[in-house]
């Protein structure tokens, strides 16, 4: 195995460590990050020169998850409403992470904003469209507000979960049916 695949597979492994514990911890620092991934601090900043670009690589890993779960999520097949619940499910491993990022607001300021939200946030609009255009959903709410109603909910269930408030396995039936709760057309009496 040369040496760059190795590097390749140590910075996956820190990054996915790094995860693992900046979801539990998002104050953790990066001594702790460091300890967390069996690494010294040296080599933890010869991979990230620093918190902002440890978390910036949690942000692409991110994105990257969540794009993963969108795929294998296929949205577009089915209702609207069951490509909702498909989602969440797929959404579900990817979810503390989301989370962590969800409350780390340099990732939201200014001009370096991560064009990869855009991309996922475009495509789950498009499921919530979809399910307006059906006549599945309300269109009182937008699909830029139901996408962020769905980064919300998602984000607080893990936080629940991490603290074992909401068991792992009800998950996806708190986010998916709350969300759709407030979102499904309702027939007007």
């Amino acid at each position: 195995m040369g040496y760059s695949c190795l590097m390749a597979l140590d910075r996956d492994h820190v990054l996915r460590s790094a995860a693992a514990l900046l979801t539990r911890k998002s104050t953790a620092t990066m001594d702790e990050v460091a300890k967390a991934a069996g690494i010294s601090r040296a080599t933890l900043h010869r991979h990230f020169a620093g918190r902002d670009a440890l978390v910036r690589a949690l942000e692409a890993l991110g994105i990257a998850e969540c794009e993963a779960a969108l795929d294998r999520a296929h949205p577009e097949e089915g209702t609207a409403t069951d490509g909702v619940r498909r989602l969440v499910r797929e959404m579900q491993p990817a979810a503390g992470l989301l989370a962590f990022l969800y409350g780390e607001s340099q990732l939201w300021e200014g001009e370096r904003q991560n064009d990869g939200w855009q991309r996922l946030d475009s495509r789950i609009g498009a499921l919530f469209q979809r399910g307006q255009q059906d006549g599945e959903f309300r269109i009182d709410l937008t699909p830029v507000w139901l996408t962020e109603a769905l980064y919300g909910l998602t984000a607080s269930c893990a936080w629940a979960t991490m603290d074992g408030r909401v068991a792992a396995r009800d998950f996806p039936t708190m986010v998916a049916e709350l969300l759709l709760g407030g979102a499904l057309r309702r027939e007007e009496s």
